[in-house]
C-alpha cells in the first residue's frame, strides 16, 4: 500500500486522476505504475517489462526507481512492506 508521497502532483493524480501536477503524457504509464505500487510488498514487485526497475545511490540509497520515459522516473522506498516517499523526478 502507498503510505506517503513526496510529490503533491503525483499524490493528487493518484487520488483524483487530475493531471495538473504531472505531465499529462505520463498519465497512462503513471496510473499503471501507481496501481502496481499500491499492491507491491517490495521493490521486486515493480519489475515489470520496460519499467527498468533500479536501486538509487547516494543520498537516496534506500530508494528505487522505475522509468516513466527517458527523462522521468517514479521513485519510492519501502517500509514494513508499504511504499513510502513516492516521488516524480525529472533527470538530465
Amino acid at each position: 500500500m502507498i503510505r506517503s508521497f513526496r510529490h503533491k502532483g503525483v499524490e493528487t493524480f493518484y487520488r483524483t486522476g487530475a493531471t495538473s501536477g504531472i505531465q499529462a503524457k505520463h498519465g497512462k504509464r503513471l496510473r499503471l505504475q501507481l496501481a502496481r505500487l499500491d499492491v507491491a510488498r517490495g521493490p521486486n514487485d515493480m519489475a515489470a517489462p520496460g519499467w527498468r526497475l533500479h536501486p538509487l545511490k547516494g543520498r537516496l540509497a534506500d530508494h528505487w526507481a522505475v522509468w516513466i520515459d527517458s527523462r522521468w522516473r517514479l521513485t519510492f522506498a519501502f517500509q514494513n512492506g508499504d511504499a513510502v516517499l513516492v516521488d516524480y523526478r525529472g533527470y538530465h
